[in-house]
């Protein structure tokens, strides 16, 4: 028998609960609420290339990701599209429903193929309105969330440009990396222009804080694949 999560990613729901247990957002729940929440999961099954949703379209339905990765990224008043995060198994979309939003305000696109367990806005606002503890408990799970994000943020507060642009490395390589003896891959691309909007730094910059990563040996890069060494 496979993982609880390869159960649900092969459609049986058996053990869902354990399975939603692990991720942050209902990590303070009980045993009888995941089993509720069950009872308003939606599956779905994502191609690689698919948008699971997109910016300005209606926001009612909350994602977690089961298996597979997505790509969050929006595009700018000039026209561009700007990488802003990435999401894999564990992971949730959509998260901006509890602030009140009516649209979505970034895209969703699947990297390879992905199976999520959603919740529609509506049912999931019934089942709260129904268990109070439920709404409770979501709350309690953003608070721990803001402030893990927050210590993100003071990274970026970093000196060295090369400094930074390895922190957010080395926080993508956590969440997503293989890692292979002392080494750690990225397992999908990153251009410059994405890293400089996850940075918060121009692309020449960037071009020039990755040639002093990769000449002290932090991080080596072949075909916008990024490996660092730990």
């Amino acid at each position: 028998m496979g993982s609880i999560c390869d159960q649900c990613a092969a459609g049986s729901f058996v053990g869902t609960s354990k399975c939603l247990k692990d991720l942050w957002i209902f990590e303070h729940f009980s045993e009888s609420q995941l089993k509720e929440l069950q009872t308003i999961g939606i599956r779905r099954e994502i191609s690689a290339g698919q948008l699971v949703f997109s910016q300005g379209g209606k926001a009612d339905e909350l994602f977690l990701v089961k298996s597979g990765r997505i790509k969050l990224s929006k595009v700018s008043e000039e026209g561009s599209e700007v990488t802003l995060d990435f999401r894999k198994h564990g992971d949730i979309l959509g998260e901006d429903l509890f602030s009140g939003i009516d649209i979505y305000p970034v895209s969703a696109r699947a990297m390879e193929e992905t199976v999520t367990c959603g919740f529609n806005l509506n049912n999931f606002q019934s089942l709260v309105l129904q268990n109070p503890e439920i709404g409770l408990n979501v709350i309690k799970s953003m608070s721990n969330r803001i402030s893990s994000l927050s210590g993100r943020i003071e990274s970026l507060a970093e000196v060295s440009l090369a400094d930074r642009l390895y922190s957010v490395l080395s926080g993508i390589s956590k969440e997503h990396g293989c890692v292979v003896g002392d080494s750690c891959r990225i397992p999908f691309k990153l251009t410059h222009d994405e890293l400089a909007f996850l940075v918060g730094a121009h692309r020449v910059s960037i071009t020039k804080a990755m040639q002093v990563l990769v000449s002290k040996g932090r991080i080596s890069s072949k075909n916008k694949i990024i490996t660092l060494k730990i």
